[in-house]
């Protein structure tokens, strides 16, 4: 065979493989894979496996680069695969020098973006430092309550609320230049796990066609920003029916976690979990879980606990039977506990009556004994 027809051969046996990959599959800049859904799992660092994680909404605003490489070390060492951080932090006026804000909506001036030092560049030591510690990070792009701006420092300069933020033009425009600057500064990273449209978004009273149309819109733009790294919602899990009327079930904030699961361009559901905010028994929340995890199964996707906390005198004995839940009971693809904590160059991090502090007696059975079970959980 001439040596010109062996590579011409060759060469065409290759565009076939190659065009016979999904576009999932195709590799970062850095050679390692983004991850990715597998049914009701996902792939993480090229194996399909159960995780759990937490959250620090925190960590994009300190300023010292060696405490964020404190906890991402701690995480790594904990078996923690996936983080949450707050992707948002909106001003209305311009704060003290040396404070961390992402973006300025201050009256009578153009909304800007913070590239700088005390802007997204904070946002970037976390996403080097997660990418060094093979730590995955959920990025929400806004916040429904006020705190760190959110949908409330929208309105104070676009002039909106709470419900009809998620349909004025002018609001969603500034929302969208954001995502895209976000999402433009991190699309070749494999230490995004998922972007996320935000952080527990309602719309209290409203048709669930407001936050479904949202939802799904919003998602298309992100997929046609960066079609390699998921998308979810963020939201609460609300449902329409079942548990005897009970307000979880209401339907009251303007969701439906079963029909906006079905978007295509969302590839995971989230659900949260806070019995003591939504007047529930602790004990219920094994149900919630459960309920969840149906969901799942009957729509084909992952779905995860992305928030839990008590504010209970026990932490250890409240969580814990949620977590078995999560380990023997259902295929949810991994929990999030609310929140993870540590001990910083300026003292231990925040604490909302919430918190499991790295190394303290409640952290083994909670984190690092929970951590390593899910890991190590048979994919069947």
């Amino acid at each position: 065979m001439k040596l010109q027809t062996a590579l011409s051969i060759l060469a065409a046996i290759q565009a076939v493989a190659v065009s016979a990959l999904p576009a999932v599959e195709k590799r970062a800049p850095n050679h390692a894979a983004f991850s990715r859904p597998v049914g009701r799992l996902f792939e993480i660092d090229e194996k399909v496996q159960y995780f759990m994680g937490t959250n620090t909404y925190w960590i994009g605003f300190l300023t010292n680069d060696n405490d964020i490489d404190l906890v991402m070390k701690h995480l790594k060492q904990s078996k923690m695969k996936v983080l949450r951080v707050w992707g948002f932090n909106d001003v209305n006026s311009l704060p003290e020098p040396g404070t961390v804000y992402y973006q300025a909506l201050i009256p009578g001036q153009e909304p800007y973006i913070n590239l700088g030092p005390d802007g997204l560049q904070r946002l970037d030591v976390v996403v080097h430092k997660a990418v060094h510690y093979g730590i995955k990070l959920i990025i929400p792009f806004i916040n429904n309550w006020g705190d760190y701006g959110g949908i409330q420092a929208y309105g104070n300069y676009f002039g909106t609320n709470a419900t009809n933020w998620y349909t004025s033009a002018p609001a969603q425009a500034q929302y969208r230049k954001y995502i895209k600057a976000v999402v433009r500064r991190y699309k070749h990273s494999n230490a995004i796990f998922a972007w996320e449209l935000g952080n527990e978004p309602r719309c209290k009273g409203c048709s669930t066609d407001i936050i479904y149309n949202w939802a799904k819109s919003t998602s298309e733009y992100i997929k046609s920003l960066d079609s390699r790294h998921m998308v979810t919602l963020g939201d609460e899990g609300w449902l329409v029916s079942g548990g005897d009327g009970a307000y979880p079930y209401q339907g009251g904030e303007g969701v439906d976690f079963e029909r906006n699961l079905g978007i295509e361009t969302l590839d995971f559901g989230t659900f949260h979990q806070w019995p003591h905010a939504w007047s529930m028994p602790y004990e219920w929340g094994s149900q919630w879980i459960k309920e969840h995890d149906e969901i799942g199964k009957k729509l084909g996707k992952p779905v995860i606990l992305e928030e839990y906390g008590d504010i209970s005198d026990n932490h250890t004995a409240t969580r814990l039977p949620w977590l078995d839940t999560v380990y023997y009971d259902t295929k949810i693809a991994g929990d999030m506990y609310w929140q993870y904590a540590d001990f910083l160059s300026d003292g231990p991090s925040p604490d909302d009556g919430n918190a499991v502090y790295y190394g303290t007696p409640e952290y083994k059975p909670l984190v690092i004994d929970h951590a390593a079970r899910m890991v190590a959980k048979p994919v069947v």
